[in-house]
Parts: C-alpha cells; structure tokens; sequence
C-alpha cells in the first residue's frame, strides 16, 4: 500500500522536537560545563551507577546539526506512526526503542569496545522501523539518491550500514550499535505483538444451536444455525489488513462506541486510501 508520511506534526513528535532543542540550548547556554553533559551521556561502563542515563543521553546532541538530523529523522517517520498508533501508544513505544537501544549495548559491552554515547539515533531507528512495518512499499526519497526507496528497504540497509561502518570506522564517535539496539527492539515488539494476535487453538466451526420448545403437545426440536464465523487472515499476512479485521471484529462483538479513537483515526484512514485507489 502506498502511503504518504504526514504532513503536520503530531503531539508527541512535536513536544520531543522541543524537548531536544531545548536540551541543546540550555547546554550551549547556560550549563555548558563538559561533566553535566558527560553525567548525562550513557555510558556502558558507569551506566549502573547512573541508571538515569539509560533516558536522559535520549535527549542530548553532539551539536546543531546531529539534532536537525534527527528531529528530520523524527518528523519523516515519527508523525505518521504516531497517527497510526496512537500518542500515548507512540510516546511509550519511542521511550521502549530508545531504553531498549541502551540496554543492547550494555549488553555487548563485556565483548565489544562501547564507549559513551548521546542521541535519539537509537530510538528514531526504531520508530522508522515500526514506519516500514505498517507500510513496507512507502516510497521515499533519501537526498541524493534519484531514485524512490521503499521503506522496508531503506530501513534494512540503514541498520546494514551501522553494523558495517562499526567495524570498518571503529573510532568514528557515532554510536551504531545503539542504532541496531533501537532496530532490534522495535523488531522484537512487533515479532511479540504478531505472535500474541495468534490463537493457540484451531478457529471454531460453525455449528447449530439446538431450542427446546415445550407446549401443551409435543413438538420437534428447532434448530437455529448460528451466524457464520467471519474468515479470519493468516496473522502473517498484510499488516493494515490484519488490522482491519481486528478492528472489524471489535465492532462485531462491542460495538462502534468501543473503538478508540486511534482506531476510529485508523479506520478513516484506511476509508479514504480505498476512495482514492478507486
């Protein structure tokens, strides 16, 4: 499905925008002494003694143009699935890629060389994941390459790269490996999140309810098929369309006022992409 990123900003994209601006001004600025950004900063050696790290190096910048990229980064991908998702939704899954970005290199700290690191790389890398997850064929255009790149593939060769220039260019201050963390976690988040949609037993059958009817004299038994049971779509199938039919179903069994309202944004969504195919 071709799918146009957003064109406006979102809450949650917006208020992380102004976040990290904010953060950068007031360390140019005011505190601009190297040990607060430094005490700031995840490091993998001191990060169990600063455990307020595994957040705040999120919302630090080696400079202006690490952050223009970034909030681009964050714009392009972050506004579209944050509609998709839902704010608050979005806001939790953003903190998740960029701990969990934290927590991988922790990780292989004890057998690689990691040393300290600030950035939204690792979560914006996540959210770009969760981009080309809900819309694989979105074209986009990466400056200069002339050609449209489709998501999925855009994000594959960007974790591509940071695992190859981390062991071509070891010394080059960017933290790619916290980039492939916030890549990873958010792969681990939807490989969980399809496999909790799975049901563990077979999809029931139809079968006829049976009324007992009972009067002055005898009568046959009535009986009443059930109403059919509505297909359901491999869970490995198109992602949107797996969506649709879980929200269908919702309205089937709850009702339309049960929606959430990302879920009613969602079906708009989707509404208006079908009139605009047609």
């Amino acid at each position: 499905m071709n799918f146009a990123p957003s064109s406006r900003f979102t809450p949650w994209v917006t208020r992380l925008i102004i976040a990290n601006a904010v953060v950068l001004l007031l360390l140019r600025t005011l505190f601009t002494s190297p040990t607060l950004t430094q005490s700031l900063a995840f490091s993998p050696e001191h990060a169990l003694e600063r455990p307020w790290t595994f957040l705040s190096y999120m919302f630090v910048h080696a400079g202006l143009l690490h952050l223009l990229f970034n909030m681009l980064m964050l714009f392009v991908f972050g506004a579209a699935v944050e509609q998709r998702m839902g704010s608050r939704a979005f806001i939790l899954y953003y903190l998740y890629c960029g701990i969990g970005a934290a927590i991988f290199c922790l990780a292989l700290s004890g057998i690689m060389s990691i040393g300290p690191f600030v950035g939204a790389s690792g979560a914006l890398l996540g959210v770009a994941l969760a981009f080309a997850t809900f819309w694989p064929d979105a074209e986009m255009i990466v400056f200069p390459i002339p050609v449209p790149i489709r998501a999925r593939t855009l994000v594959m060769a960007l974790v591509g790269l940071d695992i190859f220039f981390y062991f071509v260019t070891p010394g080059d201050q960017v933290a790619h490996l916290a980039h492939v963390g916030g890549a990873a976690f958010g792969y681990m988040f939807f490989r969980l999140q399809g496999l909790s949609r799975r049901s563990p037993h077979p999809p029931p059958r139809q079968v006829e309810r049976v009324v007992m009817v009972q009067s002055g004299a005898a009568e046959p038994e009535r009986r009443t098929p059930a109403p059919p049971v509505r297909p359901r779509r491999r869970p490995d199938a198109d992602p949107v369309a797996a969506e649709v039919d879980r929200v269908l179903d919702k309205i089937s069994e709850k009702g339309i006022a049960s929606l959430t309202a990302a879920e009613r944004r969602f079906l708009d969504e989707v509404s208006k992409q079908k009139k605009q195919e047609h």
